[in-house]
């Protein structure tokens, strides 16, 4: 995350499927709404396609299904957050993910931002499920949704 003064931390969150997604806001590249996707052949179901952004080819993946918290769709009126790839890939230095409404930009004091350690086990994916105030969230484990990229859609030389 980055870091808006010592004492805070900005993320953004995302609503995916049922659940609230807080990404650290310096891999956000873009947000965007009722982006054309195009399928991808042999594709897990949490796959949803790619879309094309700035000249790349971007992989859209839904992180509701990735780690088994629900389905999520892609409609017309679709929300998109377009993430910068932390793995160091020159071919995918970006991903996106499917979004069920416009991210909020927030600002979590640091002692605001509470593990929760009710769960035994986290979903795939998951790094850590935090407590923001009244709110839950899931802190996504990046470097795993994109080794999940690279098995699911590797990208040719």
């Amino acid at each position: 995350m980055s870091y808006a003064s010592n004492d805070e931390i900005r993320g953004v969150l995302i609503e995916t499927g049922q659940q609230h997604v807080l990404l650290p806001n310096a891999t956000v590249a873009e947000m965007m709404s009722n982006v054309q996707v195009h399928p991808v052949a042999d594709a897990p179901a949490w796959l949803l396609g790619q879309l094309a952004w700035h000249g790349w080819d971007v992989p859209l993946m839904s992180f509701a299904r990735l780690a088994g918290l629900g389905e999520e769709m892609v409609a017309s009126k679709n929300k998109v957050v377009v993430l910068k790839a932390l793995g160091g890939n020159p071919r995918r230095p970006y991903y996106a993910m499917l979004a069920q409404n416009f991210p909020q930009l927030i600002s979590v004091p640091r002692d605001g931002l509470l593990a929760d350690a009710s769960e035994e086990t986290l979903p795939t994916g998951v790094h850590m499920r935090v407590l923001l105030g009244e709110r839950s969230a899931l802190l996504p484990d990046l470097d795993a949704v994109e080794e999940a990229l690279d098995r699911a859609h590797p990208v040719a030389a």
